[in-house]
C-alpha cells in the first residue's frame, strides 16, 4: 500500500512537471518575430517624424514595432560612403525586408548587397534612371517603393520665389554633391535660371560647415534669394538653414514643408511624411507575402505649396495675391 502511494505521488509530480513544461515548449514553437532593416542616409535625430510616419504605415497593415515586428536601424549620418557596409551588415543579419530611407543612395547600396532580400525605398528621384527597377509598373526584381518626385521640383521652386521677388537678379541653389541626384538637380536649376534671366550660384552643402560657409558666399556674391535641392541631409539641417536665412535676411524656398514649419519662408514639393507612411504600408504587405516585383512603384500626385506669412513679414515681403491663392497651407 505504501509502495502504491509512493508510485502515485511520483506520477503526480511527473505529470505536474510535464504540464508546467508544455507552455515553454509551445512558446518555443512560435515563429520568430520578423525583422525589418532600416537603412538611412541621414541621422536618427533629424529623421524622427519620418520614422514615425513609416511606423504608422506598418500599423495600417497590422505590424507594430516591438509587438510583432522588430526594426534594426542603421544610420549613415550623412556619410554616404558608409552605406554599402551598413547594407551588408543588414544582409548578414538576414532581415526580412530592407527599407531604404533618404536619397537613392541607400537603395543603391542595398541592391548592391542583396538580390534576394526585398527592398522598399522612399526617395525623390527616378528609380529607373538609377537602375533600381526595370520600370515603374513592373519593377521586375527585389526592389520597389515610393517616388515622391522631389528631385525635379527645383526649377518650379525657383520660378515661385522669383514671383515673390522679381527684382532679384542673383540667386543661389544648395546641392549636396554626395547625393546621386546632384548632377540632374544642378542641370535643371541652371536651365530654369537662364529662362528667368537669373544668375545662379550652385553652392555645395554636404556638411554643416559647408552650409555655414555658403552663407558667407551669399554676402560676397550679393545673392538675393536661394532654393534648396532635394536631399535628406539638407532636410535634416532644416533648423540650421532657417536660422542662417533669418540671420542674413535672405528669402528662401525649400522642397519640404518641414522647413516652413521650422520658420522658413516657403516650400514646394510633395509630402515626405506621407511617402514614408506609404512605404510602411508596402513593407507590411511584403511581410505578409507580397513580392516587390508585383508592387508597382507609387508616385506622388499631389504637390503642396506652403507659405509662412510670419517669416514673409519679418523679411518685409509682400506676397502677391495670385500666389497666396495658390498656397495649400499658410502658416501665420
Amino acid at each position: 500500500m505504501q509502495f502504491d502511494q509512493l508510485k502515485r505521488r511520483e506520477f503526480i509530480t511527473l505529470l505536474g512537471g510535464a504540464a508546467s513544461a508544455w507552455p515553454l515548449a509551445a512558446r518555443g514553437q512560435q515563429p520568430a518575430m520578423p525583422v525589418i532593416g532600416f537603412l538611412g542616409s541621414p541621422s536618427a535625430a533629424t529623421w524622427v517624424p519620418f520614422v514615425s510616419a513609416f511606423q504608422r504605415g506598418l500599423k495600417e497593415t497590422g505590424y507594430a514595432e516591438g509587438e510583432n515586428v522588430a526594426i534594426e536601424y542603421r544610420w549613415a549620418d550623412g556619410q554616404y560612403d558608409r552605406l554599402p557596409a551598413l547594407a551588408a551588415d543588414l544582409v548578414q543579419r538576414q532581415v526580412a525586408v530592407i527599407f531604404a530611407a533618404g536619397s537613392a543612395a541607400p537603395a543603391i547600396a542595398a541592391k548592391g548587397a542583396t538580390s534576394s532580400i526585398p527592398i522598399v525605398f522612399a526617395h525623390g528621384v527616378d528609380p529607373v534612371q538609377f537602375g533600381l527597377v526595370a520600370s515603374l509598373n513592373r519593377p521586375g526584381g527585389n526592389v520597389t517603393g515610393i517616388n515622391f518626385l522631389a528631385a525635379g521640383l527645383g526649377e518650379k521652386a525657383l520660378a515661385l520665389i522669383h514671383e515673390v521677388i522679381p527684382s532679384v537678379a542673383v540667386a543661389g541653389m544648395f546641392v549636396n554633391a554626395n547625393n546621386p541626384n546632384a548632377e540632374s538637380v544642378t542641370r535643371n536649376a541652371r536651365e530654369t535660371a537662364r529662362s528667368l534671366g537669373l544668375q545662379l550660384h550652385i553652392l555645395n552643402a554636404g556638411t554643416a560647415a559647408e552650409i555655414e560657409s555658403a552663407f558667407a558666399t551669399f554676402r560676397e556674391q550679393r545673392i538675393g534669394m536661394f532654393a534648396s535641392g532635394a536631399d535628406p541631409f539638407l532636410l535634416g539641417q532644416r533648423d540650421q538653414f532657417v536660422g542662417l536665412a533669418a540671420r542674413d535676411s535672405v528669402p528662401a524656398i525649400y522642397f519640404a514643408r518641414e522647413f516652413v514649419t521650422a520658420g522658413g519662408l516657403m516650400s514646394y514639393g510633395t509630402s515626405v511624411a506621407d511617402a514614408y507612411r506609404r512605404a510602411g504600408i508596402y513593407t507590411g504587405k511584403i511581410l505578409k507575402g507580397a513580392k516587390p516585383a508585383d508592387l508597382p512603384v507609387e508616385q506622388s500626385t499631389r504637390f503642396e505649396f506652403v507659405l509662412n506669412l510670419r517669416t514673409a513679414k519679418s523679411l518685409g515681403l509682400n506676397i502677391p495675391d495670385k500666389l497666396l491663392a495658390l498656397t495649400d497651407e499658410v502658416i501665420e
